[in-house]
Parts: C-alpha cells; sequence; structure tokens
C-alpha cells in the first residue's frame, strides 16, 4: 500500500478538481488528486468513435462563460463558432416542418404572444434570483412548493406555448420530467445563465466550441500537475477529524489537511466516511439526483443539410430528439449532427434493442433534416447512465422542495472535508464554467484556512 502526505486531497479531476489543485498549488499548498476513472476530465471527454471526433460529454462555450473563457485564453486554446447560417427547423404538434429564422418558433400569432409574455415575466422573476442563494428569495418556499409544470399550465391553457416554454429547463437543461422538479429549480437553472431569455437562446447558450475539444482543458490542468494526479484510484473509505483527513483506495493511502470532493453529489455515498458524514449531510444527499439524457453523435460524408440552407438547428417538443445541431468539428469535411433525447424518452428507448433505438433516433431527426439523416457514416449515443462515477447527464439538481430546504448547506465544509463541482454552482450551474467557479472558490476558502491556522509562512498569498 502506498503512501501519500499532503496538505490538500482532491476527489475527482475534472474541471472543478483540477481547478482547485492548480490554485492550491500556486499558493503553496501541496495536493494529490485521485480520480476514479482511467482518465481526467469527468463529464467532459472526447474521444475517437469510428474515426470520427466525439464530443461525448459537455462542450459548448457561452459569451457569459467568463470562469471558463479566462481558463481557455490561459490555456492557449482556440476556440470556433457553431455553425449556424440558413434557416432552424421547428416540427409543430401536426407534425409538420417549418423553416424559421430568429429566436421565435413559428407558431400561431396567439401562441407567440403568450410565449412572448411569459417569457418577459420570467426574466423579470429571474432578475430577482441571486443564483448563489435562490433559496433567500422571499418567495423561495412557495415556488419551491410547486412543479414548473404546474406553475406554466397556470399561466395558460395553450399547450403549445406549455411545451416550448418547458423544455427549455426541463428536456433542455435539468433533463428531468417538468412535473419532477420546482418552479423554483427552473428559476435557478435561468439565473445561471443570466436571464430566461438567454437560456433560450441557442446563439447565446451553445456559441462556441474549442478546437480539439472541451476535454483538453482539464487535460492540460492534469498536465501541469504531474504525478499529483493519480488515475484508477477510487477512494472507498475518508477518515477525517479535526485534524485532517485519510483517503483509502485500494492500492494508496493519502494523508492531508484538507479534503475536496470534486465530483457530482450522487456519488458521495460511493465513499464510507469514518466517521459518518453529520444527519444535514446524510438527508440532503437523499434529495439530490442526475438527469438523463441521451447525446446522439450521427457523422455523414458531408454537412447535406447546408446543401437545403439549413443552419442544423432544430427544435420540437414533440420529437424524440427535443433539439439537434450541426455539430461539424473543425475543419472537418464530414458533417455532424448532434441531438438530444432527455428523460422519460430516454429512459423509454433503453428498453429497446441498440437498432431499434438506433432507428427510433434517426426517424425522428430525418423529420427536421429529411430522409438523408437516417443513414450517417457513423452513429454513436453518449449514454452517461451506464458510466459509474457518472451514472447520469448533465447534473444533479434537487427533488421538489429539495432547494429552498437543503441548498444552503450543498457546500457547506464538514470539518477539513470542502466541496465543488458544477451541480453546486449559481452562475455556470451545471456548466463546466460552475465547475472552474467552484474550484477556485473552494481553493481560496481552504488557503484562508489554511493561514487562519498559523501557516502563513506555507502558503504564499
Amino acid at each position: 500500500m502506498a503512501e501519500i502526505t499532503r496538505d490538500v486531497l482532491i476527489v475527482g479531476a475534472g474541471a472543478a478538481g483540477l481547478t482547485a489543485a492548480n490554485d492550491l498549488r500556486k499558493a503553496g499548498l501541496s495536493v494529490a488528486v485521485l480520480e476514479a476513472r482511467d482518465r481526467v476530465g469527468g463529464r467532459l471527454w472526447t474521444d475517437v468513435i469510428d474515426g470520427a471526433m466525439l464530443e461525448i460529454g459537455g462542450q459548448w462555450v457561452s459569451p457569459d462563460q467568463d470562469a471558463l473563457k479566462d481558463t481557455i485564453e490561459e490555456l492557449g486554446l482556440e476556440t470556433y463558432s457553431r455553425y449556424r447560417e440558413g434557416d432552424s427547423v421547428y416540427v409543430g404538434p401536426d407534425g409538420q416542418t417549418h423553416r424559421f429564422t430568429g429566436e421565435m418558433f413559428p407558431v400561431s400569432a396567439e401562441t407567440e404572444a403568450v410565449i412572448a409574455e411569459i417569457t418577459e415575466r420570467l426574466d423579470a422573476m429571474v432578475a430577482e434570483i441571486d443564483p448563489d442563494r435562490p433559496w433567500e428569495h422571499a418567495k423561495a418556499k412557495e415556488w419551491d412548493s410547486v412543479t414548473w409544470d404546474a406553475w406554466l399550465r397556470a399561466q395558460t391553457d395553450d399547450d403549445e406555448a406549455v411545451r416550448n416554454l418547458a423544455f427549455a429547463t426541463g428536456s433542455a437543461m435539468l433533463t428531468k420530467p417538468t412535473h419532477s422538479f420546482s418552479l423554483l429549480q427552473s428559476l435557478l437553472m435561468a439565473a445561471s445563465a443570466g436571464s430566461y431569455s438567454n437560456l433560450v437562446d441557442a446563439d447565446f447558450i451553445l456559441d462556441k466550441r474549442v478546437v480539439g475539444g472541451l476535454q483538453k482543458v482539464p487535460l492540460l490542468l492534469a498536465e501541469r500537475l504531474g504525478d499529483d494526479v493519480l488515475l484508477n484510484q477510487p477512494v472507498r473509505s475518508l477518515e477525517w477529524s479535526a485534524d485532517g483527513v485519510t483517503a483509502t483506495t485500494d492500492d494508496t493511502t493519502v494523508r492531508a489537511r484538507f479534503a475536496i470532493l470534486a465530483h457530482a453529489p450522487i456519488l458521495y455515498s460511493r465513499i464510507a466516511f469514518v466517521p459518518p458524514l453529520p444527519r444535514r449531510q446524510h438527508q440532503m444527499h437523499q434529495h439530490i439526483s442526475m438527469g438523463f439524457v441521451i447525446k446522439v453523435h450521427a457523422v455523414y460524408d458531408r454537412p447535406f443539410w447546408r446543401e437545403q440552407g439549413l443552419s442544423g438547428t432544430a427544435f420540437s417538443p414533440y420529437e424524440l430528439a427535443h433539439e439537434a445541431y450541426d455539430n461539424t468539428n473543425h475543419g472537418d469535411e464530414r458533417g455532424t449532427l448532434v441531438g438530444f433525447v432527455s428523460d422519460q424518452n430516454a429512459d423509454d428507448l433503453f428498453t429497446l434493442s441498440a437498432e431499434e433505438r438506433r432507428e427510433r433516433i434517426l426517424e425522428s431527426l430525418s423529420h427536421y433534416y429529411g430522409d438523408e439523416a437516417k443513414n450517417p457514416v457513423v452513429y454513436y449515443e453518449s449514454d452517461w447512465g451506464t458510466e459509474e462515477w457518472t451514472r447520469g447527464a448533465y447534473a444533479a439538481s434537487f427533488d421538489m422542495g429539495g432547494l429552498h430546504r437543503y441548498g444552503a448547506d450543498l457546500r457547506s465544509a464538514v470539518g477539513p472535508i470542502h466541496f465543488a463541482c458544477s451541480d453546486m454552482a449559481g452562475a455556470g450551474y451545471q456548466h463546466v464554467d460552475g465547475a472552474i467557479r467552484m474550484g477556485h472558490l473552494v481553493a481560496s476558502t481552504i488557503v484562508e484556512a489554511a493561514r487562519a491556522a498559523g501557516d502563513t509562512a506555507e502558503v504564499d498569498g
């Protein structure tokens, strides 16, 4: 059994953990990063499948994501804009395909007016929400006691308007059925992007990509840490006291003054804590769960939809694939579409054979792009639900009533144990930007704690 002693132990080599580790090293503290997987990046993963480079996990960068943009620039990475020239496509309740430009779907004038009015109301509500403290809003308990679906249906009986408003935070972001999470949780999701309008603007929220894939961010951050990043090291137990922590993997023991759990909250239960975590954490963690979405990659010999004057951007709350985009890689002559199948639809698809699932998904994509979409040269489904150290996608969120009840405790340290991941971010919630923000925050907290403990000689300001 190898033994390591460091100032700070970090569990999880995703964007949050690696950001924290680099900050701590810069401040003069020694670190060890333990990663359960055989790779770094967490929910960022770029791989080559049948000769095609695919971003299996997170990939987009939006204009408001300053923490991510600063990191990309500091690492010397290049970005490029998502292709968006031409018409977008919308499939309505009658199954008919409609081409359109601009942000508003091609719905009836009456439905458009309802969507615009409720969007304006939501933007006003979101403006009152502090994404770092949504539970402090005067109406937090009230808003956390009504489902997102129920609130929308109380505003209008226009079903098409409800479906289009609902899926922005439901199928598209939290990736849960809209009856399973609260209005407050939905408002937090929107507040994390600056407004509800930002969240529904694909040209804003899905603006740019990194050349070579977004996993380059954690790969380069890990490279700087060298041998202080240890792979294939799932932490089995974590002993803790006022004096520090001792983590045990299958073949390594790490002792440190502080620990950071930099992974999704739903994995805390995989670690045996000695002594157990406090009652509050035991209860809170039972009210957090992952969403689920299938990210579908379809690669073609060319981006044929562009020949039809289409941007590749497509939406429909009535389709199996509720949204899809041109995801062609930088400098690639081939064309790639990426589509998403969320929550209950995703569950249902996995009751089918792989062949049936592919057929159903490609049929849905063909409703946007025509029959040529049924014949990709490469087809792949990102299924994070089968990943042992992820167990869903995109991220974790509270169940009904959980956010106002427990949200304030989600980031709270337990003795020497600190927590950081995108699932507990304010700005950048559930995104890589939020993970980086949480990494910076937890590192600064530990540096201050080390100074307060009289370690100023060892900590470089």
